[in-house]
């Protein structure tokens, strides 16, 4: 990695099923895009050990589901699944996810403020407007690193 510090993280805290999860999500400026790059331990059991993964528009953790993270990051107004906030899901192996993805759709300085979310249903990437990825079980606000 060119630049061993971030320039953005978001410190990732499960809902209240879920107070075991928690990991931090580092941006990281590379080649007119960003480096999204996510630890997370503590992911529950499912049938799939997939977990969508997406930057919500809102800017606030608190509150029961997280309801003000808001829908996700869309500022072209594109069909789901190309929004700027689209992520790859994420993988649970016995709890743990580690993913890392360059993605063109967004610089690290457009997203400081809005939150990370990871659902408990893996994303369909068809339906919309947000990929019927389930109940919202884990929130990070992306802050300045």
């Amino acid at each position: 990695m060119e630049n061993k510090l971030p320039s953005a993280i978001a410190y990732m805290e499960g809902g209240e099923a879920y107070p075991g999860l928690k990991g931090t999500v580092r941006f990281y400026p590379r080649c007119g895009g960003t480096l999204v790059v996510a630890d997370i331990v503590g992911l529950p059991d499912t049938d799939t050990g997939f977990f969508a993964f997406h930057i919500h528009k809102g800017g606030d953790c608190r509150g029961t589901g997280f309801p003000d993270t808001g829908a996700h990051y869309n500022p072209a107004a594109a069909e789901h699944p190309r929004h700027a906030g689209d992520l790859p899901p994420l993988l649970s192996d016995h709890g743990r996810a580690y993913c890392q993805v360059l993605t063109g759709r967004f610089r690290v300085n457009e997203v400081i403020g809005k939150t990370v979310v990871i659902h408990d249903d893996p994303d369909d990437f068809k339906t919309q407007p947000s990929g019927n990825a389930g109940e919202k079980i884990a929130c990070g606000v992306i802050r300045r690193a």
